[in-house]
């Protein structure tokens, strides 16, 4: 093999490995406002002043209707390898009753929790069928002719 032979194929290989290391995707999720407009939200506002200064909220909590979430996040993903999230902001608008803002919370990334998610399941009753099931569940359900359709 000569030397130029040798000179593009270890060119050719350097080529192929950069290419598998420049796969780099950063993506943002979410809708947070900017801190100047966060910072005009105060204490006795209503629901209608947060939505025309902030927006509308990310999240709605589903059991408390008085409680808006806004949130961000950064993922950062490369080549094969597992998602990992790089930034999160959490802004959490409580109201009262009455409709007017109550408490203002923000989370990030550092001071926030990590939930770990569980694969174990709750076996719920009625879905196994027994043994009697099994081998005479279909007795007296036979039906030589179809029933009649209505849409025809």
């Amino acid at each position: 093999m000569s030397i130029n032979n040798m000179r593009f194929l270890s060119l050719l290989a350097a080529l192929a490995l950069s290419a598998c290391s420049s796969d780099l995707f950063l993506t943002h999720n979410g809708n947070m406002p900017s801190n100047e407009r966060i910072a005009k939200v105060k204490v006795g506002q209503t629901k209608n002043d947060v939505i025309s200064t902030l927006g509308a909220p990310s999240s709605v909590v589903s059991l408390d209707q008085n409680t808006w979430i806004y949130m961000s996040s950064d993922i950062k993903r490369v080549a094969f390898m597992a998602p990992k999230e790089v930034n999160r902001d959490v802004l959490t608008i409580e109201f009262s009753n009455n409709g007017k803002v109550e408490k203002i919370s923000r989370l990030n990334k550092k001071n926030g929790v990590e939930v770990e998610v569980c694969d174990d399941k709750t076996e719920t009753l009625g879905h196994q069928p027994g043994f009697f099931q099994k081998f005479f569940g279909g007795v007296g359900n036979y039906s030589p002719f179809p029933a009649a359709r209505s849409d025809i």
